[in-house]
């Protein structure tokens, strides 16, 4: 191990590599499913290995030293060391959250699949828990190669989860789905490989704050940011996210709201910030004009949108671009900001596809006509779709309000303007989701014979209910965790600029 390796990486202490345990303990819980028969006992098998692994991560949150500004739990293996690749592990106040977020909402995915998904039963629940092995590993991998197996990992089981159970029109969306992703990971192989070849070394770490020509930080940049922008998407590249939104199944929707999404925006704190810092600064500008630009034409696309998952899904291409907003404004508010919408966002967003999913599952529809008016018939229901929604147009006292405001500090301090026309943004998710709720709560009087939520749905729906109310009101736990990671990445920019 190198010594500026020594420098970022706090080695683990446990008598565990707890690390590789949350990333493969899903991988060997989907190879399991494979020698199982019976749908009952795979489900059960798949719902108990998601759930060991997110109390596990919970132990991993316990150990956390919010005061280290270093990567902690690290692990290094020598893997090619003829090219310098290893296997390099390590998390930071970056990643802990987003760590958690996955293994939440994995056994939520698989509860939430429980009815809805009647046919190769086996085969989806092993998509869902390989999509939870690749995450991971992206949030944990320091090695260029490494996370790139990991990012690339993700691609397949995504792709097949929407072409085998998505809705009429899944060849479409899943093929403009795979074809964007594809097309954004080869720009982002050219980057590492460019890193690679001036640095002779593919440990992250080791390629963060070097004094790189700002010829090779542009190009290089530009490769990143394409791969990350798409990935996000954002604005002019969002357009493969409605398709694959509207025909995934409820578990796809949710782990590519709540965490794929969250792979662009991971990237440009992870690679652009601290690896191309003068070519981040130069292209701020063109960045904020970007986000500004996907938050209001999301927000006018959402008001006129009749099916619900498609709603959500543009609001997506809105919030994320509060993130992006974050991160570009350079500011250590509006990259705290950034973080905190992009968890906030996984939570709403996500909770929001599951209650799509719970009326279609009755009326088999995603229009909003369709499901209008019930307020008086599932009362329950209507109950946790009313506080998602508020907390999606950042209702003070909820989540997504922190986020915001933390963004809204951070860009208005550096550009007026993009701050002006994100407020404009913010009131146009205000507009779209109250008309989105008030269909759905007053829209129609009928008397249709629909079930009102059930334990199993209400289960799924609580603990993102709960942490809503939590981050929205004592918001402080969160920022903390984040704050010195954060703070050590603005510092080290400043210096880099002095």
């Amino acid at each position: 191990m190198t010594t500026a390796l020594h420098k970022y990486l706090i080695m683990n202490t446990l008598s565990f590599p707890i690390l590789s345990v949350a990333i493969f303990l899903p991988l060997a819980g989907a190879i399991l499913l494979l020698f199982m028969r019976g749908e009952r006992s795979i489900k059960v098998t798949a719902l108990i290995t998601a759930i060991i692994n997110f109390p596990l991560s919970l132990f991993l949150f316990s150990r956390f030293d919010v005061g280290a500004d270093r990567f902690q739990f690290g692990e290094f293996i020598p893997w090619v060391p003829s090219y310098n690749i290893n296997y390099i592990l390590g998390i930071d106040g970056i990643t802990i959250f987003l760590i958690l977020l996955t293994t939440l909402l994995a056994p939520l995915c698989i509860l939430c699949s429980w009815t809805a998904i009647e046919r190769r039963v086996k085969e989806f629940m092993f998509c869902l828990l390989i999509m939870e092995t690749a995450m991971i590993g992206v949030f944990c991998a320091l090695d260029f190669i490494l996370f790139y197996v990991f990012w690339e990992a993700m691609l397949i089981p995504m792709y097949l989860l929407i072409a085998i159970w998505g809705g009429p029109r899944k060849d479409y969306a899943s093929i403009k789905f795979f074809i964007y992703t594809l097309f954004g990971s080869v720009f982002l192989l050219v980057a590492i490989i460019a890193v690679y070849l001036v640095t002779n070394t593919f440990s992250i770490p080791d390629a963060m704050f070097r004094d790189y020509d700002f010829t090779f930080q542009i190009w290089v940049f530009l490769a990143f940011a394409i791969a990350f922008a798409i990935k996000v998407p954002m604005f002019p590249f969002h357009t493969w996210l409605p398709a694959a939104h509207t025909e995934a199944p409820t578990a796809g929707s949710v782990f590519l709201a709540s965490v794929l999404l969250k792979m662009g925006t991971y990237g440009f704190l992870r690679f652009c910030l601290p690896v191309t810092p003068k070519a981040s600064v130069f292209f701020a500008p063109y960045m904020i004009a970007l986000s500004v630009i996907g938050i209001i034409y999301g927000g006018f696309v959402c008001l006129s949108q009749t099916d619900m998952k498609k709603l959500i899904a543009y609001s997506s291409v809105a919030h994320m671009g509060f993130a992006t907003l974050g991160i570009f404004s350079l500011t250590l508010f509006g990259w705290e900001g950034a973080l905190l919408q992009m968890l906030n966002h996984g939570v709403t967003t996500g909770a929001l596809f599951l209650c799509v999913g719970v009326v279609y599952e009755r009326t088999h529809s995603r229009e909003i006509y369709d499901n209008a008016g019930l307020g008086k018939i599932m009362p329950v229901y209507v109950g946790f779709f009313g506080l998602f929604s508020i907390s999606s147009f950042a209702f003070p006292g909820t989540n997504n309000f922190v986020g915001e405001l933390y963004v809204l500090i951070g860009i208005f301090s550096q550009n007026k303007l993009a701050g002006f026309f994100s407020i404009v943004g913010a009131l146009l998710a205000a507009a779209y989701m109250l008309r989105l709720l008030k269909q759905i709560v007053w829209g129609r009087e009928d008397k249709r014979a629909i079930s009102d939520m059930n334990a199993r749905e209400v289960i799924y729906l609580l603990p993102l209910a709960l942490f809503v109310i939590w981050m929205g009101l004592f918001p402080r736990p969160f920022v903390q965790v984040i704050e010195k990671t954060l703070m050590n990445l603005h510092s080290q920019m400043n210096i880099f600029f002095r």
